[in-house]
């Protein structure tokens, strides 16, 4: 929908009935992504955000998934961290071990997480070295309009307010162009320090996928999708998800029917095959 401005959120958007089919339809898009990854380039860069969306990565780790992908090939990365001990209960890195990393053979050295003995500033610094030298030997792509990492997949939750990675609605770091990874210390959910990719390197990717589920995220939904809420005085523009609009590449959104029912723009499409 179109909102008064002109502008006009871009995206697919797929529904599913519910969280378990959610899962099932983003791993299989995971799979697909990996596997023309692959053969494109012979690697795949995917970047994960935190919370629900790594709990639907744990399909990835039944059949068939678990022979069929090309697990050697894979790089990951994290969009966003906090800066905490790795195996602190609050840690994203944590999560992702227990759920997919300590369960298929992804190699270690592929796997590539923040410095935890350091400030929030320091680590952010760090993350961001480790990317430019990979982007330099093309482990992680270059983006053909700008000089960020143009990953192949970047994966998104998204908060009731409207919050994607560690990008928080009015925040001072939705406006940085030049850095790719920062770093906050006044998080509004805690813990507060965290380092997250920028809006530049998240909209340089080749494909990013953001994944949806419940009915309290129905207003942030409606809200960044079709632009307006009646239930909502919050403002459209303000929303971090909202800003999430690939240069070059393609935006998926999944979402179980109780985070879509307040949509009107997406509502009479039907599910996917």
């Amino acid at each position: 929908m179109a909102d008064s401005d002109g502008f006009k959120y871009k995206g697919d958007f797929r529904i599913f009935e519910n969280v378990d089919e959610l899962a099932t339809g983003l791993v299989d898009y995971i799979a697909e992504i990996s596997e023309m990854s692959v053969k494109e380039r012979g690697f795949f860069s995917i970047a994960l955000s935190g919370g629900s969306l790594i709990s639907f990565m744990g399909k990835l780790c039944e059949a068939p998934y678990n022979k069929t992908v090309d697990w050697g090939k894979w790089h990951i990365f994290w969009v966003d961290e906090r800066v905490v001990a790795k195996n602190h209960v609050d840690s994203n890195y944590k999560l992702a071990k227990e759920v997919l990393l300590s369960k298929v053979p992804i190699l270690p050295s592929h796997v590539y997480s923040i410095n935890d003995n350091v400030s929030a500033e320091e680590a952010a610094s760090e993350y961001e070295f480790v990317l430019r030298q990979l982007v330099k030997t093309r482990t992680v792509n270059v983006s053909e309009s700008n000089d960020c990492p143009k990953f192949d997949l970047i994966l998104l939750g998204m908060g009731p307010d409207g919050h994607i990675a560690s990008l928080f609605p009015w925040h001072a770091s939705l406006d940085l162009k030049d850095d790719w990874v920062t770093y906050i210390t006044d998080s509004p959910k805690p813990p507060p320090e965290r380092i997250t990719f920028t809006l530049p390197v998240i909209n340089s990717a080749s494909n990013v996928a953001v994944a949806v589920s419940g009915a309290a995220k129905a207003v942030a939904v409606k809200l960044v999708i079709d632009g307006y809420c009646k239930e909502s005085t919050e403002f459209a523009t303000a929303l971090p998800a909202r800003k999430v609009q690939p240069s070059d590449g393609q935006l998926v959104w999944f979402l179980d029917n109780e985070a879509a029912s307040k949509l009107d723009s997406v509502a009479s499409q039907p599910p996917p095959v």
